[in-house]
């Protein structure tokens, strides 16, 4: 007899839309990442502070040329992940669905500062988000990720090139606004 070993079953966003709309998350924080539905950490005051001034400085950098949005799906294929916050291009009253695509995208790291610099960079990159950052709360740093590029010998990964970590007096401008510097103490709580 043949055996196969166990493998996770991988849902679809139609069949993730549907579960939600039969009820099957009510009261829960979930997304999906790579066909899976995953539970999210629940919010803390320090992360709720993090979101809320990386979205109001994002905001006024962006002003005019992309809209911010804080904690919107992203449609990436076989996942819809809910960034703390991003930039889309364009004016949100353009769009008829979830968008496809981010000019940066940010997540806000308290106790998910291993999963954000991992799994999420892995996803971010493979769907060609050019710019993600994640601001680390306990180590009151920022991980800037940039120059998404395919993993030698796998056909369906990709990883960022390039990963710098800023200190609270450092800047950054995000690629899509060279014009701007954001100071990364401006982002911490």
């Amino acid at each position: 007899a043949q055996t196969f070993p166990p493998r996770p079953f991988r849902f679809t966003r139609e069949q993730y839309h549907e579960m939600g709309a039969r009820g099957f998350f009510d009261g829960k924080r979930v997304e999906l990442i790579f066909g899976e539905v995953v539970e999210m950490s629940p919010t803390n005051w320090p992360h709720v502070v993090g979101c809320r001034k990386t979205a109001e400085l994002l905001e006024r950098v962006f002003a005019g040329t992309a809209w911010v949005g804080r904690a919107d799906p992203i449609n990436l294929a076989h996942s819809d992940p809910q960034p703390d916050v991003a930039a889309f291009p364009g004016r949100f009253e353009d769009y008829v669905d979830h968008p496809t695509t981010a000019l940066l995208v940010v997540e806000v790291a308290d106790s998910t500062l291993a999963y954000d610099t991992t799994t999420k960079a892995e996803l971010y990159a493979t769907a060609g988000v050019a710019d993600y950052w994640v601001v680390d709360i306990p180590n009151r740093q920022l991980h800037v990720f940039r120059d998404p590029e395919p993993l030698p010998n796998d056909l369906k990964a990709t990883a960022y090139r390039t990963h710098l970590t800023l200190q609270p007096t450092e800047s950054v401008g995000p690629l899509a606004a060279p014009h701007a510097s954001v100071l990364v103490s401006d982002l911490l709580p």
